[in-house]
């Protein structure tokens, strides 16, 4: 048998997960020296009251889970006899991958009889809970694991993301985000387009003085990239920012007709550590992810 995982920084909730049988990896926030694991040491996000905690000048920071909580979440699997399927977000992004390996390195010697398959979105957030909803459907028809890691060779450059953060001072914290510096500027209001690029890092792209703006250059990138996009799930994700998320997919219909199958995402408290409150994106299927 095996055991489907996934991670809490796709934005996959509990009830997501428990729809395809996949389990969650919790990937940590900090507080004033507090480390929150999402779904662990609270069942239901309340993205409300997470991001006007931001938006009143808390600065949470992330990091990486250890060796040891990757063996803690994959022997049980190994010693009943399962395989173990991870479907998970960028390891460019993090270090957290580092110790997966060695975790999975150490289990294999232990168990050799096992397998293991990770497939790496080379995404956060809602591209990646894009690909994970492909995976699951795939599941769902009866694909097997062998048959989707077939499938994701080359495949990530099939899904794209477009967003843009409205307070610079969270990205410029992180230094997660190459080329942030070209793109702040001195003006007020500008917001930077950042996407995730073929390498699964985050990039800023350009910049627009103000969100209507923000927006449009959303969806010229969907008008400029998107493929077959009528017939694949398509994710409006915010942080916090329900009214613009709308207004968004309103101008997606508006451009691209009203039978565009949306599905609305708050970006999960790790990943909204970076990003910030009041930030709108959108992920889609795509010819290729702009370099």
């Amino acid at each position: 048998m095996w055991t489907y995982f996934t991670d809490t920084d796709t934005d996959i909730t509990p009830e997501v997960a428990a729809e395809y049988g996949f389990k969650l990896i919790s990937m940590p926030y900090s507080v004033d020296a507090r480390t929150v694991y999402p779904y662990v040491d609270f069942d239901k996000f309340d993205s409300h009251a997470f991001y006007d905690m931001l938006r009143g000048g808390v600065l949470p920071t992330t990091s990486a889970i250890s060796e040891q909580q990757y063996l803690d979440y994959f022997e049980p699997e190994f010693a009943k006899g399962n395989d173990i399927f991870y479907i998970h977000f960028s390891a460019a992004m993090t270090i957290t991958f580092d110790n997966m390996h060695k975790a999975v390195k150490s289990l294999m010697q232990k168990y050799p009889e096992r397998h293991f398959f990770a497939l790496d979105t080379k995404g956060i957030t809602i591209v990646s809970y894009l690909m994970v909803r492909e995976v699951g459907d795939m599941l769902k028809a009866g694909k097997t694991p062998e048959e989707i890691m077939e499938w994701s060779e080359g495949v990530t450059d099939s899904y794209s993301q477009y967003f843009f953060a409205d307070d610079l001072k969270f990205f410029r914290r992180s230094g997660r985000v190459s080329g942030i510096a070209a793109t702040m500027g001195g003006l007020i209001g500008i917001r930077p387009i950042i996407h995730m690029n073929s390498a699964g890092k985050m990039e800023s792209i350009g910049k627009e003085k103000g969100r209507i703006k923000a927006m449009e250059r959303l969806v010229s990138y969907v008008e400029e990239y998107g493929d077959d996009i009528k017939n694949h799930r398509f994710i409006v994700g915010h942080t916090d920012a329900p009214e613009l998320a709308s207004q968004l997919a309103d101008m997606l219909h508006e451009k691209f007709g009203s039978d565009l199958q949306i599905e609305f995402v708050v970006t999960n408290p790790t990943a909204g550590s970076h990003c910030g409150p009041d930030g709108v994106g959108v992920a889609f299927h795509s010819k290729t992810r702009k370099s």
